[in-house]
Formats: structure tokens, sequence, C-alpha cells
């Protein structure tokens, strides 16, 4: 008498992954800030080739700080600015789903984000310094990730994705 296993998803045929939304929250960290920073985070991921999907992204971070300064005209004290930060690119991920033999409630990836990570800071009043030295865009950003997601049911998902930069946990929708 022969025993029947289960078809695993990935035994079925290409998994999709694409055409999904990961929206979530998370925590990053930023130069020479010197702590971990709340983020918010969204991206829409499609499949591309055979378990390799892309996903433009935006992230937005937000943190206060202070800086020494002053001169002639202005006393020398520690002055407060609020700087913005928002990372704009593109995601690439492989999955590794048939290589580990995952079932069909899970997904493991790995992935690297690149695009550019636009910053605006606003100093405090009284404030006579430089104000353009950290303003506009930081240039190229790149960060490397590995990640789970863990699927509900077909349309939704729980995903944890962390990095060398910002690691996120994300609500995802499948289309």
């Amino acid at each position: 008498m022969a025993c029947h296993q289960p078809l695993l998803a990935q035994e079925t045929g290409p998994e999709k992954y694409g055409s999904t939304l990961n929206v979530g929250v998370g925590i990053g960290y930023y130069g020479y800030v010197g702590y971990s920073i709340p983020v918010a985070h969204a991206n829409w991921e499609f499949d591309v080739a055979r378990n390799f999907t892309l996903a433009p992204f935006i992230t937005a971070l937000s943190y206060e700080n202070y800086y020494y300064w002053g001169d002639d005209a202005n006393e020398f004290r520690y002055y407060a600015y609020r700087r913005n930060i928002i990372p704009v690119g593109v995601k690439g991920s492989y999955y590794f789903d048939q290589l580990l033999g995952a079932g069909s409630k899970w997904d493991f990836y790995l992935a690297a984000s690149l695009g550019c990570a636009f910053r605006s800071t606003t100093w405090e009043d009284g404030y006579g310094g430089e104000l353009t030295v950290s303003n506009g865009a930081t240039g190229v950003y790149l960060d490397g990730h590995i990640g789970a997601e863990y699927h509900f049911n077909e349309r939704l998902g729980l995903l944890l994705d962390l990095s060398s930069g910002i690691s996120t946990i994300c609500l995802a929708v499948h289309f």
C-alpha cells in the first residue's frame, strides 16, 4: 500500500511571490545617530523570474538631535534639529523555498535594496549656522536583507525582514 504525501505548492509549479503589497513598521539605524529610529515602510512586489521578485519601495524615518554651535553674535549652546529621511528605490529578492523544501505556509528569501535616500533638516529658531549642509539627496542607498513570510491564508501574510540598515515587520496582502 502506497503512502500518499500532500503536494507542496512548490511541487505543483513555480510559486508566485509577486503582486503583493507589503506595509509595515520597524526600526532603522541611520549614520551617526547612535540609536535605533522607528520607521514606516511600504513596497509593491512583483514577479520577474522564477523565484525572483522586484519591489519598488518607500520608507520614512524621522528623529530629533542636537548640535553644539555658536559664533560672535550667537551664544554657544546646543540647538535642536529634526531630520527626516526618505529612502526610495527597488528591492530584489530571491526565494529559497524550493531549495529548503518549505511548505506552502512559508517563504524564505535573501534580498538587496538599491535606491536613493532623501533627507531634510529643520532647525530650531535662533540657530544661525549652515542650514543647507544636510539637505537634499544623500546619494546611493544600499541595504542587504534576509527575510521570511508566514502565510495566514492565500491573501494575507506576516513578513519579517531583517537587514543591515532598516528591519521591518509587515502585513503582506497578496493580490
